[in-house]
This record gives C-alpha cells, sequence and structure tokens, in this order.
C-alpha cells in the first residue's frame, strides 16, 4: 500500500514515487546513500528511508524543504497530537482580529473570517526551521491551505487548485464571476483528521536528513556528507516552465513570506528563460555536487522544455556530467509524452512541455 506521507502535501511538477522506486531497486543497495538536491515534496529521499536507505533532500525552496522535512524526519504520532491540542488550548482569536482586517483584500475572499484567524495563528507560532514536530504539522497545514471547497472540508480556502495558488488577482476576478465565498473551516479539526490519515502508515523506523539551501552551497551547508552520495535522483526545474515563487506564493505566506507572488526573493535561478543561463546553472550545480559523491556513483535525472529537441536535451545533458564525474557512462535514456498534463487543470491552453525525458548515467571519480 502507497505510504500516506508520499501525499501530505499536492505539489506541481513532481514525479512519482514508482519513479523513484525503481532507480533505488535498480541503483542502490540498503545502507546506500540517495541524494535528491531539488527535492520538491521530498519523494526521492523519502522512499529511499522507507527503502532501507539514506534520504537526503535539499531545496531552496522552503515549502519544498518542509514538506521534505516532514517526511524524512517526522515525528511520533503521540508528540504531534499533543503539540496539535496545545497549539488549539492556545488559541485567542481575539489576538488576530487586527491583522486580519489589514490583509489584502484576497485574503477576506480566500477564507472565512474565523477561519482566517487560526491560520494567522498558526503562521505566528509554528517553528517549522527548528522543530521537527512543528514542521510536520506545517507541512499539513500547507497541504490544506487551497484546494477544492468539497463537502469533505479537506482545504482550508474559497475554490482554488490544489497543487498552486493561482495570483491574487485572479483569484479575485474568479470568486465574483462564480459568486464563490469561502467556508468557515475549523483549522484545528482539518488538521487533527489529517494527521490521523497520514499516520495510518507506520512511521519509518529510518529517518533522513534535509536541508535548505541553494544547491551550489550545499558542500558547505552539508559538510558531513561529503564522498558519501552513491545515487543521486533528481528533477531540476525545467527550461523556462515554471516559477515556484509565483506558484507557491500562498504557502510561502504561510511561511513567513510576503502577501503577494514575489519573482527573485529566494532564488534568482527560478526560472531561467535563456538555454544559455539554465545550463549555465546546472553546471554550476553539479560541479558543487560532485565533493559529495562516492568515487563510482549514479545519477538519474528527470528532465524537460519548452521547445528543444528531445535529442538536443540528451546531448546537451550528456555533456555537462563532464562537471560531475572524470569519466560517465549513460545507461539508459526514454522520453515520454506528457498526454495529461498537470497546466491543463489551472492553464487551459497554455503550451507548456510535451514531454519528460529520464536519464541514467554511471560516474566514476
Amino acid at each position: 500500500m502507497r505510504h500516506r506521507f508520499h501525499s501530505i502535501c499536492p505539489y506541481f511538477a513532481m514525479f512519482p514515487e514508482q519513479f523513484a522506486k525503481k532507480w533505488i531497486e535498480r541503483c542502490t543497495r540498503p545502507g546506500d546513500t540517495v541524494m535528491d538536491p531539488f527535492s520538491g515534496r521530498g519523494t526521492a529521499p523519502f522512499q529511499a528511508i522507507l527503502m532501507d536507505r539514506n534520504g537526503l533532500g535539499n531545496d531552496v525552496n522552503p515549502v519544498a524543504y518542509v514538506l521534505t522535512g516532514a517526511k524524512v524526519g517526522s515525528p511520533t504520532r503521540s508528540s504531534a497530537e499533543r503539540r496539535l491540542w496545545r497549539l488549539e488550548q492556545g488559541y485567542n482569536p481575539e489576538d488576530f482580529t487586527s491583522e486580519s482586517a489589514t490583509l489584502p483584500p484576497f485574503f477576506g475572499r480566500a477564507f472565512h473570517h474565523t477561519t482566517l484567524k487560526q491560520i494567522l495563528y498558526l503562521r505566528s507560532v509554528l517553528s517549522w526551521s527548528t522543530s521537527r514536530v512543528d514542521r510536520f504539522i506545517t507541512a499539513l497545514a500547507l497541504g490544506s491551505l487551497h484546494g477544492e471547497m468539497t463537502s469533505a472540508a479537506s482545504y482550508f480556502s474559497n475554490q482554488m487548485p490544489r497543487t498552486i495558488s493561482t495570483k491574487p488577482a485572479y483569484s479575485l476576478r474568479f470568486w465574483q464571476t462564480k459568486n464563490l465565498w469561502p467556508r468557515q473551516r475549523n483549522v484545528f479539526e482539518v488538521l487533527r483528521r489529517k494527521l490521523a490519515f497520514r499516520y495510518e502508515s507506520p512511521r519509518p523506523s529510518t529517518q533522513g536528513k534535509a536541508y535548505l539551501s541553494d544547491v551550489r552551497a550545499l558542500p558547505r551547508v552539508a559538510a558531513a556528507v561529503k564522498s558519501s552520495v552513491d545515487c543521486i535522483i533528481t528533477s531540476p526545474p525545467y527550461l523556462n516552465v515554471t516559477n515556484f515563487e509565483e506558484d507557491q506564493w500562498l504557502r510561502l505566506w504561510f511561511l513567513g513570506g510576503a502577501t503577494e507572488p514575489t519573482s527573485s526573493h529566494y532564488s534568482k535561478d527560478n526560472r531561467h528563460t535563456r538555454a544559455s543561463d539554465y545550463w549555465s546553472f546546472l553546471h554550476e550545480s553539479w560541479r558543487a555536487l560532485r565533493p559529495l559523491l562516492q568515487r563510482r556513483s549514479h545519477f538519474v535525472c528527470r528532465i524537460s522544455a519548452i521547445n528543444v529537441a528531445p535529442d538536443a536535451i540528451k546531448d546537451t545533458l550528456s555533456d555537462s556530467m563532464r562537471f560531475l564525474a572524470d569519466r560517465w557512462v549513460l545507461q539508459e535514456y526514454t522520453v515520454s509524452d506528457l498526454v495529461r498534463r498537470q497546466t491543463g487543470a489551472f492553464r487551459p491552453g497554455s503550451v507548456g512541455c510535451r514531454f519528460e525525458l529520464d536519464f541514467c548515467f554511471d560516474l566514476y571519480q
């Protein structure tokens, strides 16, 4: 049965756990170390610890860091339940009346006024950067922050996509056109129900590690990992496809960010539109990762781009391996058409990626 931590938060542009499982089985043995330097919601490092490997994840996106850290460093169920109970006991809605009234119009239409105060409270008290218990509860909240309005009451917001946060002006126009208003949600009740659901799967006995870092600074941030990584399984940002600061802006706000989408606050390499800049960024990333690798290791990569032929990506990515190793062998290369693209649900008519490419390289230092 699929482990319920995997789907703790809907996330745009992610690979499935079957992809990670396939390559972990093929390229590693129990006890080996698997790393994803662009971890997203942490699928590869979490799948690694489920398979008795060491799982390491890194991302410059705080949302991705929270989700990865919640999975690979989960608390016990009892400690999470106790913390959630204490949070509920400490909540006083009057403390957040003034703040809720001064937020931009989006927030008043996105959330019922009583729900918004609860969200503001959790935003102010959860120590997601230092506490594994708070990080797990934060991950549950991020996965509940926005989504469809259904009778199941799974999400806090007015009607929105689950995977991305639509922008304020667009959202307001949509809600006004459809005459949609947010429903009252008890945030603590939703989180309590979701916590119980996630822990229906047993907590992994192995714990991994998550880092919040630009990949090029990772050797310094994760100094203890030097020369220990047996396999990298990753999917770097696709060329000219998405911008996590815009797509995840509401979740970033919950983590202490701005009340509107930003562009280059967290990373200037979020979305490259020029191929030369994009590949230069990946070359710098591979060069930084090289000291972390074993003398013989594996590099598995899923990648894509808009309006670039698969063979061109193959040639360019293969050439970039010189920044990772002295010698490399391309063991497998496949191209898959994207029939049902995630963008189709909320960006009708968008071009997007038409295919994805999977690579497996053997690396020798």
